[in-house]
């Protein structure tokens, strides 16, 4: 597909629609553990695919500071934050980190209440696993004394962005400090990949899944949480050396489509467009600020190219997995359902965001 400035915008636009237009169809049944529905579908519901779907919204704002998309999620926020309390755990304090940065860039007062209680509810009543790190409690199960890499995007960000913009520092130390024990326990030295989780139960990788989506959220995790916030130089290094090892053996296990397969080192499960779309923003990004080099641009564009391939007519991203749990064998990875999510639209909206600062620069050039 021949990649254009004008395309990518007109896809994005496409991208939007597609997120706010979801709706649950009743194809899973996951009740919340206090009895309530689980919808982890809705554009409407506070979860954590909603809350990364926010994150590409704003992200798109910030691009284009286009007022209607500002207007829908500050409507989102005031709809929401009017009702009930939502659940607290990792999980739906993802939503926390689009509202941080709308309130960065407005300071509007209303917004710094809930952004507040929210960030010391974290610090003090998140619960912990041994050294530290926050273990990964969601709303219908409790995943005590485990470590999984999406908590780094579903919580560490939000303390890194609000943590940055109100001035406290605490907030950024803590983000820091679980991309360090998070790295501890799940990045395998040997290939440079990422686990998917760790138990202390038992002190194991359970099935050892080098999981794509999971890769993804660390590729554009490690990114974003230096972009957001002023981390330690030990830390900043760290995180670069990481992401290094990381993109150089995701560049090798890209397929020809372009994409990455959903257990990264096994070309038999199918190809995964989500982690697609974060890998590609991850490796464009690395090479536009210098992390690395032409071969992450390429690699990046070509999977651009593939999550383009991959956004239907309505504007729904094909052939994103659903949420995906902690698999104890390899084959579990393989069966997850495909199902149009809020995190399938955002990783798109992120790459093909990403997409507009090469492919602009390069037709401006031509």
């Amino acid at each position: 597909m021949a990649v254009s400035g004008p395309l990518l915008r007109e896809k994005l636009d496409l991208l939007v629609n597609g997120m706010t237009g979801l709706r649950a169809t009743g194809r899973f049944n996951e009740p919340n553990l206090d009895g309530s529905a689980g919808d982890y579908i809705s554009f409407t519901s506070w979860e954590w695919p909603q809350g990364v779907g926010l994150y590409g919204l704003v992200r798109l704002w910030l691009q284009t500071g286009r007022a209607d998309l500002r207007r829908m999620i500050e409507a989102w926020y005031e709809d929401r934050l009017a009702g009930p309390t939502p659940l607290f755990n990792v999980n739906t304090t993802a939503p926390m980190l689009a509202l941080a940065l709308l309130w960065r860039e407005t300071r509007e007062a209303r917004w710094e209440k809930p952004l507040d209680a929210w960030a010391t509810r974290v610090m003090t009543e998140m619960p912990r696993t041994p050294g530290g790190g926050f273990a990964h409690n969601v709303s219908d199960r409790i995943n005590e004394q485990e470590l999984w890499d999406d908590t780094l995007v579903m919580v560490a960000l939000f303390l890194a962005a609000y943590g940055e913009a109100s001035g406290r520092r605490e907030l950024v130390d803590e983000a820091e400090r679980q991309f360090l024990i998070h790295a501890y326990y799940l990045a395998d030295a040997p290939t440079g990949l990422w686990f998917h989780g760790w138990t202390f139960e038992g002190r194991h990788n359970f099935a050892r899944a080098r999981w794509a989506r999971g890769n993804a959220w660390i590729t554009a995790g490690i990114l974003d949480v230096r972009e957001l916030a002023t981390l330690a130089p030990s830390t900043n290094m760290f995180l670069e050396a990481a992401l290094t090892a990381q993109a150089e053996t995701l560049i090798g296990l890209q397929a020809p489509s372009g994409a990455w397969h959903t257990l990264l080192d096994d070309a038999g499960s199918y190809e995964e467009i989500s982690a697609t779309a974060g890998i590609g923003y991850g490796l464009m990004k690395g090479a536009r600020l210098g992390l690395g080099d032409e071969t992450w641009r390429r690699a990046g564009i070509k999977a651009l190219e593939a999550v383009m391939q991959n956004i239907a007519a309505d504007g729904t991203v094909l052939n994103v997995s659903y949420g995906t749990r902690m698999g104890q064998d390899l084959q579990f990875y393989r069966d997850i359902p495909i199902q149009p999510t809020g995190y399938g639209q955002a990783l798109a909206i992120l790459c093909l965001v990403e997409g507009l600062h090469h492919i602009e620069a390069a037709e401006a050039a031509a």
